[in-house]
């Protein structure tokens, strides 16, 4: 049986590094893993009157069905000011809403920080890291993904092999707890 992955990418700029990486990171699925881009930069901002199905914005009820109908998540993300992106706290805020019927529980998820920095986003690997564990979800724990000086992985517009090579393994983490 074919598995669904959707990818999360926390920057909203078209042509950012996340992006690039996250891109690379679909190629790396085997076939029988189908992996879909998951937009989140049309979410109207979260907000506890939309918890109501009469009340919440389409854009609202159509994300949640997407995340349900996938089993597992590649968060990929910049860091901002030390943490993960607001575009990506709000998605994750509409799919664990209403409380008891969060669209997230108990599926696994790997996360790929992306910086042009040295720590790799390690602020934004863990404050994601803390939430996703909240929202009751299995973590890939090994091998963290924090991606440094990304600039210096890129290549002709892609990623060098040996990052290619880490990143495989990061998938194949996540792709075992399918």
């Amino acid at each position: 049986m074919s598995k669904k992955i959707g990818i999360l990418v926390g920057s909203l700029r078209k042509d950012s590094f996340t992006r690039l990486v996250a891109k690379e990171v679909a190629k790396l699925f085997p076939d029988n893993v189908s992996v879909e881009f998951v937009e989140i930069g049309h979410l109207p901002f979260f907000n506890q009157d939309f918890e109501d199905p009469a009340t919440s914005p389409e854009a609202h009820t159509a994300f949640r069905k997407q995340i349900e109908g996938l089993d597992g998540f590649v968060f990929a993300t910049p860091e901002y000011n030390r943490s993960y992106t607001p575009a990506m706290k709000n998605a994750l805020d509409i799919a664990s809403r209403p409380y008891g019927e969060s669209k997230w529980n108990g599926k696994p998820f790997a996360i790929i920080s992306v910086s042009p920095g040295a720590i790799g986003g390690f602020g934004a690997n863990h404050h994601l890291r803390q939430v996703l564990a909240f929202l009751n979800m299995v973590p890939v724990q090994q091998p963290e993904a924090y991606i440094s000086s990304v600039m210096d992985l890129i290549e002709d517009g892609k990623l060098k092999q040996d990052t290619l090579a880490f990143l495989q393994n990061v998938v194949d983490a996540l792709v075992s707890k399918l």
